[in-house]
């Protein structure tokens, strides 16, 4: 953990001098911490079962047949918020996910994961922009499969960055209105899924506490390579906790220049016990005294967010 409580350090020490000097960080580094812990790899080829509640006799689907049957929108995502759009390509910012998405696959190596949790302390972080580009890079992988999933049910803004329809989503689906094929959306290009929101709610941690939401889990993931959840901050509400029992490991987005130490220390503790895979140090301008790296990973250069 020593990483990671020297990055969170580091944002705190970003967040003084930046109130000091008037000035506010337009930078993107990404920081993680790699575990070792080996793990047999989950199965890839396991069936989708498609009818709720379940059925032993149902019907399972592959990959193919999923995309076949969930909705294809015409996405148009909001470029500000998007690395990866047009001239944004080939730029640092781009890079950086394309470095967490390689850090990630290390891991992967080791260990099972999957499903991933991206979560933060207080909102205003970037938690949704870290979600939404780590799928996306994660997505531009040859033949990988990925489902993005907006399990902030309480604010939830994930179909604004890829500029998708808001509903029926997550809500729906745990509240037994929708199934899964009516909720996942399919872009036009590559192999990246999302499961937006959905529908307000007033009961979102009873839903996402819900045995719909595990069972949910269970039956995606053997169709996709990676799935990202995107939740609420760690430090208003429990959801995120209980999400990341659901899942393979947690990043943790701080906000460089903003998030005061002790806050982000108070919230990322709480996921020391459930496979904290690492720090997102999110807007951090480069360091000299640094030598142009952090923690051994290329510091990111100019990149507003």
């Amino acid at each position: 953990m020593s990483r990671i409580h020297e990055a969170l350090k580091k944002a705190a020490q970003e967040r003084s001098s930046r109130l000091s000097s008037g000035t506010s960080p337009e930078f993107v580094d990404v920081s993680t911490d790699v575990s070792r812990t080996t793990v047999p790899a989950e199965d890839r080829a396991a069936p989708l079962l498609v009818d709720l509640p379940p059925k032993r006799d149902s019907s399972f689907l592959s990959f193919e047949e999923l995309v076949k049957k969930c909705t294809r929108p015409q996405w148009q995502p909001d470029s500000r918020n998007n690395v990866f759009d047009g001239a944004n390509s080939d730029q640092i910012g781009a890079e950086s996910f394309r470095t967490l998405r390689s850090r990630l696959y290390q891991i992967a190596g080791t260990r099972q994961l999957k499903k991933v949790l991206v979560t933060s302390s207080i909102p205003e972080e970037g938690k949704t922009f870290v979600a939404a580009n780590l799928a996306q890079s994660l997505a531009q992988q040859d033949h990988s499969r990925v489902l993005l999933i907006d399990a902030d049910l309480r604010v939830s803004r994930m179909h604004q960055v890829l500029g998708a329809p808001a509903t029926p989503g997550l809500a729906d689906y745990l509240r037994g209105q929708s199934d899964e094929c009516s909720v996942i959306q399919r872009g036009h290009e590559g192999n990246l899924c999302f499961i937006p929101g959905g529908s307000p709610v007033s009961n979102p941690s009873e839903l996402l506490l819900g045995a719909r939401m595990k069972h949910l889990l269970e039956r995606v993931t053997p169709v996709f390579d990676w799935i990202v959840l995107d939740s609420p901050p760690a430090l208003p509400v429990h959801d995120a906790s209980l999400i990341a029992d659901l899942c393979d490991g947690v990043l943790f987005v701080v906000r460089a220049g903003a998030t005061e130490f002790e806050i982000a220390g108070k919230a990322s503790s709480e996921f020391r016990d459930k496979n904290l895979l690492g720090v997102i140090l999110n807007r951090a301008e480069r360091n000299e005294s640094y030598g142009g790296y952090y923690y051994g990973y290329p510091a990111a250069d100019k990149k507003k967010t």
